[in-house]
């Protein structure tokens, strides 16, 4: 799977689980009274979770849907909430939740015990213990909270995609439906007050959600996109106006050419919203009020009574029957999917793979709505009370909470005792890593043995300063110092600089407690140790730079003999020195601190772990070139200041303009850029014989 579709999450959402709706002026008065059964709603569904899926399957983009599935949970709820506070005098808040639980929770409960009884089987080990959490947030509806932590979380955003992170929809419209019977009986209280109407009360209630989510989610999409996708303040605007039109009032007659026309109107511009935006990258935003408005325009376009209108294409019996499906549809393509991609290895679906996977989620969805759903219904008919229907939703979901719990401690507890024994076998005749580049005798006599660290523990091979919390993450401002070492020490080194500066810090650290210096940890994800204004993602980076001005106060008063930090960014648009750099060095030269710059190592075409797990130890390489210069661009420049010194240990990384996933028995690169703990000690001879060349000491 793509990083892309790891950061953003699938674009999806639960289908609302009720399938009548308030029979309001989208209709015209004669649609007004009652509750009438809206089957052009059960259609409108089924558009967009066949969007969802073709887009999902076959486009590998997201197609708008999850807006309006969130339109239609604002549309249905708050008609549902109105009718009943208006005729037993209270909002039913238990009542309601039991409703909803017994219709949401069994299934997502059976898709997600699924996917814990197939991962183990289906996914690499790299991938286990973040599906584990998943299934945990997932269960108790915080997937999206979940997935928002890690869209920011810089050592986590290339992480393949999991087969669960279609539920951060689910997690929104679950918290939606806990916020707003809190919101209708707030505003029943003040209309009751005012002695007016609770349909008069509402509509400013909802316009005041819809202003204040809408304007937080610009701001929010702007400053931080793949925060804002998963953030469910910058969604409930999408709710609100669905609730908006659940309350529109029945005096706003259309005739049945206009409605026709609208729900035409509606529905091309839903169908050609993902065609024709990258909505990963754009939503939620302003961008967002295309689906929603064009969802909204189908939904007026209802009960048109043309035989030519949308609404009666979208009340056809198969496009209802489907509709059915929709959130059970919805529930099984994404994981059925993920599973196909990762059993095959292939990026895409292709054509007739895609046909698989809908023909499969299609097949799954049926026996859900079947023997789960229906077979709820069915139940809920005989004389049983809300507390039976709590009771029934907590027996499907606790044991999968239970279960992902104990599995994830478990995974963590095995992944902590493979990385002590990796630590202690590292160096070990068994696994030497660099030290068989630089001494022949070592690439003669080492055996092949099993890979260390295991791909499923890479990512949690860390440095000590990472353990320690030192490493600030991409949201801190602060410029954490961790000292390491005797306060004696004849010398003392800082490390500062970005994550790529950071993974250096394993052997820096071997090569301390061997000469007794002192080291000090001052590190940042995302944030070179420049004077460059910083970007995110194109956008300004404004913790870099109260990041990095802390940095350099925690410098002038440490004053240690020397920086160990980057000399050269290499990208995929290649390797060269920042001008910035120059200039901080130059600051430091007026301190009276020495620099020590060190090539970056080459960035890689692949995920270290994830490759080897799939493709085997001698099945991962890439060329030094993908991202290095042919020489290190930091030499023989004339504007280097006299306080630098620049070492490289490139050919201990990438030997003979080969970049391989494994050396001397152990795993090189954790992701496509960050080395493993693991390798970074074993480069600590190299390291300090040139640390102590490039310092004199």
């Amino acid at each position: 799977m793509s990083a892309s579709s790891s950061a953003r999450g699938p674009a999806a959402a639960s289908p609302a689980p009720a399938v009548s709706a308030p029979a309001h002026a989208s209709g015209g008065a004669s649609r007004a009274a009652g509750n009438r059964y809206r089957p052009e709603i059960q259609g409108l569904r089924a558009v967009a979770v066949v969007l969802v899926a073709a887009y999902h399957i076959w486009f590998g983009r997201v197609s708008g849907g999850v807006d309006v599935f969130l339109l239609l949970t604002g549309f249905l709820i708050t008609g549902s909430l109105v009718r009943g506070l208006e005729r037993d005098g209270t909002v039913g808040f238990p009542a309601f939740l039991a409703r909803l639980v017994r219709r949401l929770v069994p299934a997502a409960a059976v898709v997600l015990a699924a996917v814990l009884a197939a991962a183990p089987f289906l996914l690499p080990g790299s991938q286990l213990q973040a599906t584990a959490d998943q299934v945990f947030a997932s269960a108790l509806y915080f997937e999206n909270w979940h997935l928002a932590l890690n869209a920011v979380d810089y050592m986590a955003q290339n992480s393949a995609a999991s087969p669960l992170q279609h539920f951060w929809s689910l997690s929104i419209q679950g918290q939606a439906y806990l916020l707003w019977p809190p919101l209708v009986a707030a505003a029943a209280l003040v209309a009751a007050r005012l002695g007016v109407g609770v349909r008069r009360a509402l509509p400013v209630a909802l316009a005041s959600v819809f202003a204040g989510s809408l304007a937080y989610s610009v701001y929010i999409t702007a400053a931080d996109q793949p925060w804002a996708y998963f953030d469910t303040g910058a969604r409930l605007w999408e709710p609100a106006l669905g609730g908006l039109l659940a309350l529109l009032p029945p005096a706003l007659a259309l005739s049945g050419r206009v409605r026709a026309v609208l729900g035409w109107i509606g529905l091309s511009a839903l169908v050609l919203c993902g065609a024709l935006m990258d909505v990963s990258t754009l939503f939620p935003g302003y961008i967002a009020l295309w689906p929603t408005l064009a969802a909204a325009l189908v939904i007026l376009g209802g009960g048109s009574d043309r035989s030519w209108g949308a609404d009666r294409l979208l009340s056809w019996g198969p496009v209802t029957r489907l509709g059915d499906l929709a959130y059970a549809l919805y529930l099984w393509h994404w994981p059925v999917l993920v599973f196909y991609l990762q059993v095959t290895g292939r990026e895409v679906a292709g054509p007739l793979g895609g046909c698989l996977v809908l023909a499969l989620s299609v097949l799954l969805a049926a026996a859900t709505k079947a023997l789960v759903q229906d077979g709820m219904v069915r139940l809920q008919r005989a004389p049983r009370g809300r507390l039976w229907s709590l009771s029934a939703a907590a027996a499907a979901l606790v044991p999968v909470v239970a279960a992902s719990s104990v599995w994830s401690v478990q995974l963590a507890h095995e992944s902590r005792e493979r990385l002590q024994r990796a630590e202690a076998a590292s160096g070990q005749a068994r696994y030497p890593g660099a030290a068989v580049l630089d001494d022949p005798r070592v690439a003669e006599t080492t055996p092949r043995a099993p890979v260390l660290p295991a791909p499923a523990d890479a990512k949690a091979d860390q440095n000590l300063a990472y353990q320690d919390g030192c490493h600030a993450s991409l949201e801190e401002t602060e410029a954490v110092v961790c000292e390491y070492g005797p306060e004696s020490a004849e010398h003392t080194v800082a490390l500062v600089g970005a994550s790529r500066s950071a993974h250096w810090f394993a052997a820096l650290w071997e090569a301390a407690q061997a000469n007794g210096w002192r080291v000090v940890s001052l590190t940042k994800s995302g944030c070179q140790f420049s004077t460059d204004p910083p970007t995110r993602d194109g956008e300004p980076f404004p913790e870099c730079v109260q990041w990095r001005a802390g940095a350099m106060t925690e410098l002038d008063r440490l004053r240690p003999d020397v920086v160990l930090t980057s000399s050269t960014r290499a990208t995929h648009a290649g390797e060269r020195v920042q001008p910035g750099f120059l200039e901080r060095w130059r600051q430091l030269d007026a301190m009276g601190v020495d620099v020590i710059g060190i090539r970056d190592v080459p960035r890689i075409d692949f995920e270290g772990a994830e490759c080897v797990e799939a493709n085997g130890r001698d099945g991962c390489a890439s060329p030094e070139s993908w991202s290095h210069a042919a020489t290190d661009p930091a030499q023989g420049r004339s504007d280097v200041p006299a306080n630098v010194e620049l070492i490289d240990l490139t050919e201990y990384v990438c030997p003979d303009g080969r970049c391989p996933a494994v050396i001397g028995n152990v795993l090189v690169y954790w992701d496509h850029s960050h080395l493993t703990a693991t390798y970074s000690r074993t480069l600590a001879p190299m390291l300090e014989e040139r640390v102590r060349e490039a310092a004199g000491w």
